[in-house]
């Protein structure tokens, strides 16, 4: 599956089947949260929640390629990722784009 986040695919006529997306709700981890408190106190990079949200964003890529492939498609183009946080210690991380066809 070719995944763009331009709106057309070069070389090729496209034909668009429909908006796809992926949605997944991912906690954090007690153990890895404590941990991100203590790092707020010196500064840095939180490594557990850029790795808990890169996972999160895979998980998302996957359900979105999933339902494109539903449709038939050869590519998605578009593509754009959204979070946001649903409650306290869990993010929505969505993947959304455009499936079309290839001719």
């Amino acid at each position: 599956m070719l995944l763009l986040n331009i709106d057309y695919v070069p070389g090729k006529e496209i034909e668009a089947l429909g908006i796809v997306k992926g949605t997944v709700v991912q906690s954090k981890n007690f153990g890895k949260d404590f941990m991100a408190s203590m790092k707020t106190l010196v500064g840095g990079e939180i490594v557990g929640y850029t790795e808990m949200l890169n996972e999160a964003r895979q998980i998302a890529t996957k359900r979105m390629v999933d339902e494109a492939n539903a449709l038939g498609a050869d590519a998605i183009i578009n593509i754009r990722y959204g979070s946001s946080s649903v409650m306290q210690g869990s993010a929505e991380v969505i993947a959304y784009g455009t499936a079309v066809k290839l001719h």
